[in-house]
């Protein structure tokens, strides 16, 4: 059960957590090839087809598992990488990928998430934890956050359990003094569980738990809404 008398700060996942993430994407990869129509026609047209754009992301992931942590530098790769295959400018890729970036921070958030923001910042200093590559500021939600912790910039992804307990640096507290909140059971929940904190899994679908039972969910929620009903109902 969930004991909201320990919790002295909150972390939250961010994609389709505050707001879904695969429309988001689908519009930032648009608006890239919308881009290198103009600019790089030949590899407009490879990443126009599903499977050429698949393929030659899969190739990236491959040859650099390094970088397994970054999606910015992943993305920017495969642009690199499909501007090759098409016989066109390398050099374009940073600017290709700016492009991608810029249309990546237009989010839609979930109709609950700002009022959601408001009600946790009141409560707890809140420290966005992410494996993704949005940008609280850019957004304009930063002012609702404490600090930002991201796999691209700490080095390791969740579920690592170092890159939780950064962020409960980031909050001031420590790590059984923190709430985590994500929809990823896996990376989330049992990510939060293992690196000794509290978790909520956001569950908007009603899937039962996917994983085994060694690190439940404290608490699970439908929605946004859901989080804040928990301090109204004192558990």
């Amino acid at each position: 059960m969930l004991d909201i008398s320990r919790i002295r700060a909150i972390t939250l996942d961010l994609d389709d957590t505050l707001w879904p993430v695969w429309p988001t994407i689908e519009r930032a990869e648009q608006a890239l090839r919308a881009w290198l129509l103009t600019t790089a026609p030949a590899t407009a047209a490879l990443l126009a087809v599903p499977e050429t754009a698949r393929a030659i992301r899969a190739g990236v992931v491959a040859a650099h598992p390094q970088l397994s942590h970054d999606l910015s530098a992943l993305r920017r790769e495969s642009i690199r990488a499909a501007l090759h295959a098409a016989g066109e400018d390398t050099a374009l890729a940073e600017r290709g990928y700016e492009v991608f970036f810029a249309e990546r921070q237009r989010v839609d958030l979930y109709e609950d998430a700002l009022e959601t923001l408001e009600c946790l910042a009141a409560r707890h200093p809140l420290v966005a934890l992410s494996n993704g590559n949005a940008d609280i500021q850019l957004i304009g939600i930063g002012q609702y956050f404490r600090a930002s912790v991201s796999a691209r910039e700490f080095g390791v992804a969740k579920p690592d359990a170092r890159i939780f307990w950064a962020a409960a640096e980031a909050a001031g507290v420590a790590p059984h003094e923190v709430l985590h909140v994500g929809d990823d059971a896996a990376m989330d929940a049992r990510g939060a569980v293992a690196a000794g904190m509290q978790a909520v899994w956001i569950n908007r679908t009603g899937k039962p738990w996917p994983l085994d039972d060694a690190h439940l969910p404290h608490a699970t929620v439908t929605d946004l809404r859901g989080l804040c009903a928990l301090w109204n109902a004192g558990l």
